[in-house]
């Protein structure tokens, strides 16, 4: 990796935000996940249409970390309480910002790129939506995810587990999920 630079994204990222998603969202399934439901996921939201309408919603916040002019991370934030009921429930601040989306591409996996974009992730959800809090849910099985976020901020608590169906959660894809809660440092 070279200079990284972290970004929110524009509209003109969309079809790198689509190739991005399709290449990254298949390393944080279980291992039991089927190829073709990998496939109709990606079909059904990693699209350039879709991240055209991400990127136009304002509840939506996307950030991008490019190398060289090549994206090789992003995340999603979206504001409002959570759509998921164990999460809403379990959940001790408020307002709170759902971190939706957080990958980066195989090859930049230990080359510092996650932790910059994390921290800006978490300052974006701070300065632009007010939030206390971020939630996410990972795949209980994603052990070198959990382990990330586990380092990402000193101050977090997993809030909530749920299991889905073998097809998974229609927001996440997920089967099995932790949902945790980050506190983001004005609440520390």
């Amino acid at each position: 990796m070279h200079d990284i630079t972290i970004r929110p994204a524009s509209s003109a990222d969309a079809e790198a935000l689509a190739d991005l998603a399709a290449e990254t969202f298949p390393l944080a399934c279980p291992p039991h996940t089927t190829p073709e439901a990998i496939a109709a996921f990606i079909a059904e939201h990693f699209t350039v249409a879709r991240f055209g309408e991400y990127l136009a919603d304002e509840r939506r916040a996307i950030l991008v970390a490019e190398d060289d002019g090549r994206l090789v991370g992003y995340s999603m934030l979206i504001t409002g309480e959570p759509g998921d009921a164990d999460a809403a429930a379990a959940l001790t601040v408020r307002p709170v910002v759902e971190l939706s989306k957080f990958y980066t591409r195989a090859l930049a996996h230990g080359t510092g790129v996650a932790a910059p974009l994390m921290s800006a992730t978490l300052a974006a959800a701070a300065a632009a939506t007010g939030a206390r809090a971020v939630w996410l849910g990972v795949n209980e099985e994603n052990a070198r995810a959990i382990r990330f976020y586990e380092r990402s901020t000193a101050s977090r608590r997993s809030v909530a587990s749920t299991s889905r169906s073998a097809a998974g959660s229609k927001t996440t894809g997920c089967s099995s999920c932790r949902s945790t809660e980050l506190l983001l440092p004005s609440t520390r």
